[in-house]
């Protein structure tokens, strides 16, 4: 499992590399075990890894596991419901500070592995695909399909777990999901969303000497940004997840000191909740748009999405949510602020959890690592799920 995790991080999986080289890792790992998996590549290095345990049915669940998967035994009956594990093999880039340990080197020390990606999410993935290998080569009997995806572009569109969904072909019933994210050991059944906007405003270049000839964009975004400072959510608080948030993060105008901007962009980031119109948010700054613009003809501004993920709340009470509770030893269920791929596969009408090994103050930020001890106690873990879920 550690050799695993070494290997993941190695492969260098950043949106510059792509995902191939850590699918192929993935895909090595299944077949030693002989499990059924295969790679869906696209656009030479966006990979998906796919890999599946059939159910036995019970007119053969008395029969060895390996004979069951040869075909030796004929099935007459139905399977129950399946569980689906839901990785991703992206991580972001290791950014301009510096390291203790090179971020792809995948250094051991202290009982912690270190390197880009090893909390956000190799740990987690290693954990998953070596509690699925244990219990093949146990031999034990499953009850539902076993199905593991790791996925491409989680951190920036979610391209590999929409395809994944799109493309999986015959889904079997679900039991639920489960997403190896690092939550520390928390039980997640709840996480906000994501609206990424782009507002742009345009204007006219003059000389700098004369802007009474031109239209200032980076003046007429500086209006924009004085009534947005005013602007009320059209949602109230979540009981899991509190209130939508809005932060403005970057801001583009202007290419020399002596020319009259005509172009200025910023980048505003919502994090959306349950049931929230992320078009009513966006209709709102348009009529923002409108009253400036009835102020100041020479106001102009448009809007466009980046990127849209929706917000994620799953039953607690659901017979999923105890029963996954009970293989871990966990009654608490938590709710977090960040996204997931968990609102593309709750599409497939199952219950979704995110439950994983890891500190999430550590993703994204120089020197992650993940405890060696965290990924295996996650492994034991999964185990336990996919015991409790399948058999």
């Amino acid at each position: 499992m550690k050799t695993l995790l070494q290997k993941l991080i190695q492969a260098e999986s950043t949106p510059e590399k792509g995902e191939l080289a850590a699918a192929e890792v993935v895909l090595e790992s299944f077949r030693q075990s002989g499990i059924e998996s295969h790679i869906d590549a696209w656009e030479q290095n966006r990979a998906n890894v796919i890999a599946r345990v059939e159910g036995v049915s019970p007119s053969i669940r008395g029969q060895s596991l390996s004979r069951a998967c040869r075909g030796d035994a004929r099935d007459t009956g139905e399977t129950q419901p399946g569980l689906l594990f839901a990785c991703h093999l992206d991580v972001v880039s290791h950014g301009e500070a510096t390291w203790t340990y090179p971020p792809f080197d995948a250094v051991e020390t202290d009982g912690r592995i270190y390197g880009r990606g090893s909390t956000d999410m190799k740990g987690g993935t290693a954990a998953a695909i070596t509690a699925i290998r244990r219990i093949v080569e146990s031999n034990t009997p499953l009850k539902g399909d076993l199905i593991f995806v790791a996925s491409a572009g989680e951190e920036t569109d979610s391209c590999g777990a929409e395809r994944f969904v799109s493309n999986y072909g015959p889904m079997p019933a679900l039991a639920g999901v489960v997403i190896p994210e690092p939550t520390d050991f928390a039980v997640v059944t709840a996480h906000r969303g994501m609206l990424w906007l782009e507002v742009s405003t345009t204007g006219k270049t003059a000389h700098s000497s004369t802007p009474h000839l031109g239209v200032n964009a980076i003046t007429s975004m500086h209006r924009f940004l004085n009534e947005l400072d005013h602007y009320e959510m059209p949602i109230g608080p979540h009981e899991l997840l509190g209130k939508c948030s809005m932060s403005v993060n970057t801001i583009e105008g202007g290419k020399a000191l002596n020319v009259v901007p005509d172009k200025c962009r910023i980048g505003i980031d919502f994090r959306t909740l349950p049931n929230q119109d992320d078009q009513r948010t966006i209709d709102d700054l348009e009529r923002i748009f409108a009253k400036l613009k009835s102020d100041d003809p020479h106001f102009e501004a448009t809007i466009s999405v980046i990127r849209q993920v929706q917000a994620m709340e799953t039953d607690r009470h659901c017979d999923f949510i105890k029963a996954l509770g009970a293989a871990v030893g966990i009654d608490k269920t938590s709710a977090i602020g960040f996204t997931t791929d968990g609102p593309s596969f709750a599409k497939l009408g199952a219950p979704v959890v995110i439950f994983g090994p890891g500190k999430p103050a550590l993703c994204h930020k120089p020197d992650e690592y993940i405890d060696i001890c965290d990924v295996g106690k996650a492994s034991e873990h999964y185990k336990n799920i996919i015991l409790r879920l399948l058999t």
